[in-house]
């Protein structure tokens, strides 16, 4: 079954990166279930967890950045990757041992993106920064192809 940002792509856009949760991420509504299951609050808690984990996508494309969130509404935000002026990645200790944690990306004027904690947040950023600088160079390298076909015709 394709996800929402699949179905979602504009023509042409391919997904390049997309953000997964930490393993750690899933213990929370674990935890619930087992100390809290005979109650029935641990039992709303880890479907509640559950939904979130498997509703929540996160992915870089060959033209924006977007995290898509909830169940019976979506919740979609996406900065073009024209418009990324920074990012900031945070990282506990226990984040920085096991490769988790936090990143906003801040788009122009008011406009950021807080992704919940993740898996490898430096190996998004760093993809998205990578997406960013393929498509500032791909109009350069388009004139350039043109100018070799035109100079390749008039000789």
């Amino acid at each position: 079954m394709a996800s929402y940002i699949d179905k979602r792509l504009y023509d042409g856009e391919q997904v390049v990166y997309r953000g997964r949760f930490h393993g750690l991420s899933w213990v929370p509504g674990w935890l619930a279930l087992i100390f809290l299951g005979v109650l029935v609050i641990g039992i709303v808690m880890f479907i509640s967890e559950q939904i979130r984990l498997r509703t929540t996508e996160f992915a870089v494309t060959d033209r924006r950045v977007i995290l898509k969130s909830g169940f019976f509404r979506a919740d979609v935000q996406e900065i073009t990757l024209d418009a990324i002026e920074g990012s900031a990645i945070h990282q506990g200790p226990l984040g920085r041992l096991f490769h988790y944690g936090r990143l906003t990306i801040r788009g122009r004027g008011d406009t950021h993106i807080h992704f919940p904690s993740m898996a490898r947040p430096s190996k998004f950023r760093a993809e998205a920064e990578h997406a960013r600088h393929d498509s500032e160079q791909e109009p350069a390298d388009r004139i350039v192809r043109e100018l070799d076909e035109i100079s390749g015709h008039a000789a």
